[in-house]
């Protein structure tokens, strides 16, 4: 069996820990928050990745736990209606699809709990250093203190640690799509019930929806812009940047850019893409948005880290087949689907996805290759 550290404790990573360890692997879980992050928007599950949760047992409860809206609405900047629908929701699609939307903390609350038996966890600690020798990698941890493992995943988002000392600087493989984004929960102050309301003016536009059976509320807040020099952990920066670009509009965003201030999930980030010529080096391997972020534009990102992950561990389990050849069939099983799924984003895009183009790179994959 080999020992596997995984780092990151998202979608990607758990995802990644629980296929490890039923091929038969050790996985270790490195996560630099002290637990399982909560917070985080509605995310889509769909196609082929379905199937991946189905193999987990993990699809009745998604189901169960997907959001139920019943219709969006459009405003202009200064509040007022310009259409609405009850048949779909920029979020997530037709109202009457089979794939699923739900909370990010949802999910990973499942995964964690379905990963949680027979893989380590390292919570409030995180890669600092990647020595690889003959052996295994020599990892030290941030924390202090080094192991050494067969292998090492990076499942640790657009801005992974692990991606750093093994492939080179982030700025190598970061595509800007010229926009920011922000996410974060408050009371359901509006009173909306099962009802999503979208603000839009030039290039400044939010979301807001109701969750929890309608008593809170998660926000998405986004501009568009080149890129800018906030640094991804200074939110005292990013709040100020967005209440400079958003503050002019109506309605009701006065109060939410209060709430945003008082937020104690709040994320943001630039929306972009990750792309590599290789998401394998040596004995480390990349899996979802620290090898292939297709950015939230896409509604795609947590279907590619679910197959991603099973894809990897699929090869990996193989009877003996070692870590290189097993690189190397994640590298051709999953590039086609990668491509096909970064390219519903082409420059310039500020709305969601093509439906069609969705409905062909959602399944372009067999996940039994």
């Amino acid at each position: 069996m080999k020992t596997v550290l995984v780092s990151g404790a998202g979608i990607a990573g758990l995802a990644t820990a629980y296929w490890l360890r039923r091929r038969g692997h050790l996985p270790t879980v490195v996560e630099r928050a002290p637990g399982v992050r909560p917070g985080g928007q509605a995310i889509d599950v769909r196609g082929v990745a379905l199937d991946v949760l189905d193999r987990m047992d993990l699809l009745a409860d998604a189901r169960r736990l997907r959001t139920r809206m019943r219709g969006m609405s459009m405003l202009d900047g200064a509040g007022e209606e310009l259409w609405r629908s009850t048949e779909m929701t920029y979020s997530s699609g037709r109202l009457d699809s089979g794939d699923i939307e739900l909370l990010r903390d949802d999910l990973t609350g499942l995964l964690y709990e379905r990963a949680y038996d027979g893989v380590e966890y390292l919570f409030g600690d995180s890669v600092a250093t990647l020595q690889e020798g003959p052996g295994g990698v020599r990892v030290g941890f941030e924390g202090g203190g080094s192991r050494t493992f067969d292998l090492v995943v990076g499942a640790d988002g657009l801005h992974s640690t692990v991606r750093g000392p093994a492939f080179g600087a982030e700025a190598r493989f970061l595509r800007h799509l010229s926009a920011y984004v922000a996410v974060f929960s408050t009371d359901n102050f509006l009173g909306l019930e099962d009802w999503q309301v979208w603000l839009q003016d030039g290039g400044a536009s939010y979301c807001v929806y109701p969750v929890r059976g309608n008593s809170e509320l998660r926000a998405t807040l986004g501009f568009r812009s080149g890129p800018l020099d906030c640094g991804h952990r200074d939110t005292e920066r990013q709040k100020a940047l967005l209440q400079e670009r958003l503050g002019h509009l109506g309605w009701e965003t006065p109060k939410l850019l209060a709430a945003m201030r008082e937020a104690p999930d709040f994320y943001f980030d630039a929306m972009a893409q990750v792309h590599l010529d290789r998401w394998t080096a040596g004995r480390v391997a990349l899996v979802g948005d620290a090898g292939y972020c297709a950015s939230p534009l896409s509604g795609q990102g947590t279907s590619l880290a679910l197959v991603g992950a099973y894809v990897l561990a699929d090869e990996l389990g193989r009877a003996g087949a070692g870590h290189a050849v097993a690189f190397e069939r994640y590298e051709e099983r999953m590039r086609p689907f990668v491509a096909r799924n970064q390219a519903l984003v082409p420059e310039g895009r500020s709305g969601p996805a093509d439906e069609e183009a969705v409905e062909l790179a959602k399944n372009a994959i067999a996940l039994d290759g």
